[in-house]
């Protein structure tokens, strides 16, 4: 059946809104509220999950690895699979010493458009690679920017992944980033239950911005001490599983 250029539009503004309908959760208020459900806000008591996106990197990566061995924390580290494949060696230390990974995308790209054969091809890549690499099976899916489109979060759900995004940030990325300031943005959301996004790597980021993320570690690990609360990794939040998910 003919449909009329005002339905064939219709049609597909409708596809668009149902594909990017999930990215509201950028919008600040339904942040912390979509996170809750969406992102993962764990229930441990005192348990703070640090995360770290776009890695694994190996101008950047052993720097903070170094960094939370002397702070005694673990993390997770959501990964890209063009990152991993670059250092693979990479991606298995990061297990060895304790951390949990995670996948952030093949490419650090937005899918603002639909297109669910690529959504579901690229993740399945990059969480084969994060298997076959790191040796381990990933868990948890976090897309590039905090943009959770309809094709990813239904990709991720029948590769068995849970979509993660955050609750609290540092604004790390930026060029005008130091320790002190990451910190300072981060300080409010640094409660119990909560998602801390940092990154271990510029490669989408203002150039060596990564330095303010390893400056900013030791501020963080003191107010958590300070505030009786523990840094680890989202395997240890007390997140739900996915009720069901096909492999």
């Amino acid at each position: 059946m003919s449909r009329t250029p005002a339905a064939a539009l219709a049609l597909a503004t409708g596809v668009e809104f149902l594909h990017l309908a999930p990215a509201a959760v950028r919008l600040r208020p339904l942040r912390r509220t979509v996170a809750r459900r969406t992102a993962g806000y764990g229930t441990t008591p005192g348990h703070l999950a640090l995360t770290f996106d776009d890695g694994p990197d190996p101008r950047s990566t052993p720097y903070v690895l170094d960094a939370l061995d002397e702070l005694g924390a673990r993390a997770t580290f959501f990964l890209l699979g063009a990152m991993l494949e670059r250092a693979p060696g990479l991606g298995r230390e990061l297990v060895l010493r304790g951390h949990e990974v995670a996948v952030h995308g093949w490419h650090h790209r937005p899918q603002w458009y639909p297109a669910p054969a690529r959504d579901l091809r690229e993740l399945r890549r990059a969480s084969e690679a994060v298997t076959d690499l790191c040796g381990t099976r990933p868990r948890w899916y976090r897309p590039p920017y905090g943009v959770l489109t309809a094709g990813p979060a239904l990709a991720a759900r029948r590769l068995g992944l849970r979509s993660v995004l955050w609750t609290a940030w540092g604004r790390d990325w930026t060029a005008e980033a130091t320790g002190d300031s990451v910190y300072a943005t981060a300080r409010p959301g640094l409660t119990a239950g909560a998602t801390l996004l940092l990154h271990d790597s510029d490669c989408a980021s203002a150039p060596g911005s990564w330095r303010a993320t390893l400056a900013a570690l030791p501020l963080i690990a003191a107010h958590c001490r300070a505030h009786a609360l523990t840094l680890g990794p989202l395997r240890d939040h007390a997140v739900p599983p996915l009720a069901s998910a096909a492999r």
